[in-house]
């Protein structure tokens, strides 16, 4: 048996599969479920929510019918999920596929999920819904330089590490010390918790990005044809908070625009693509950064490709 086989043990042992979007990580762990009696369990921050089934490519009918799965669309889009919460639900679901004699396979490109689901997250005490109501006004008012310029005063650490134009980290770095009076970046310290018990085994799928951003493009052709504006109509009618995740979704923000006449159907295309490129590319950037992987596929998925890989993950 060479150094980068996998022998998963039924009893404790989990896989955890990472890759851009639209990288064909889905179909791969749909092949290994199959081959190994597996759950398919989301590690997708938007394919929780069941608001966005097309434009965050939950896996379809067909998919849900031929393997199990979990933590798909099991959230409201008006609910703002935490790692922390997320990690609750993996644990739980992790615990179901074991108890059913399955072997669980947690997929994603979400890397903080992925994280903490093999090293377990710092013990930061849940922000209430009214304070970060408060700090998100606060951003608004204030801005994202002159916003930076005030966590710096109260977190110094945490602003160093942020840009004045990342919101969603600068407005959380604000919201744990207004809670708490401390800064998160001490809390970022203390010890991790929580990880998933048993041996996790980690898959990188990183195909060329040209052929992801090939796919990106067809994939998003298909969503606007086949109900992604429907969905987006659906969250408008719904009012909900902006900050929300799923209103930040790739493509809810221009096909809004679309809808309300701000854009060109072919300018909103565009410009949906044009960010799922670019976030497809912070996603490989931290697969190679950040991601330890025993096995690593650097090519499109295929079921040729599954026919080497499957040896090295269950003997």
């Amino acid at each position: 048996m060479s150094a980068d086989q996998l022998p998963i043990d039924r009893s404790d042992g989990f896989l955890v599969v990472a890759g851009p979007t639209a990288s064909g990580k889905s179909s791969l762990c749909l092949d290994i479920a199959q081959q190994v009696d597996g759950v398919i369990i989301n590690a997708d921050a938007l394919q929780l929510y069941r608001d966005l089934d097309l434009l965050s490519a939950r896996p379809d009918e067909a998919a849900l019918a031929a393997a199990p799965h979990a933590l798909y669309g099991v959230l409201d889009g008006a609910t703002r999920c935490s790692v922390g919460l997320w990690l609750a639900h993996a644990k739980a679901a992790v615990n179901d596929a074991r108890a059913a004699g399955k072997i669980p396979i947690l997929v994603g490109g979400t890397g903080m999920y992925l994280n903490a689901s093999l090293n377990g997250i710092s013990s930061i005490p849940d922000v209430p819904d009214e304070v970060r109501r408060e700090i998100t006004e606060m951003h608004s008012a204030l801005g994202g330089q002159r916003f930076h310029a005030e966590l710096a005063t109260i977190d110094p650490r945490l602003a160093e590490r942020l840009a004045p134009g990342d919101t969603q980290r600068l407005i959380r770095g604000m919201e744990v010390y207004t809670h708490t009076k401390t800064p998160l970046s001490w809390w970022q310290q203390q010890p991790l918790e929580g990880y998933i018990n048993g041996t996790g085994y980690t898959i990188a799928l990183t195909p060329p990005r040209d052929a992801v951003y090939a796919n990106i493009e067809r994939r998003f052709d298909m969503m606007f044809d086949n109900g992604a504006v429907g969905e987006v109509e659906h969250l408008i009618a719904r009012n909900l908070d902006p900050g929300l995740p799923v209103m930040k979704a790739l493509g809810v923000s221009q096909i809004a625009d679309f809808l309300s006449g701000a854009l060109s159907k072919d300018d909103a295309i565009m410009q949906a693509k044009r960010d799922s490129r670019h976030y497809a590319k912070r996603q490989m950037t931290w697969i190679r950064n950040n991601f330890i992987s025993k096995i690593t596929l650097n090519e499109y998925y295929s079921k040729s490709l599954c026919k080497k890989i499957f040896p090295k993950i269950f003997l």
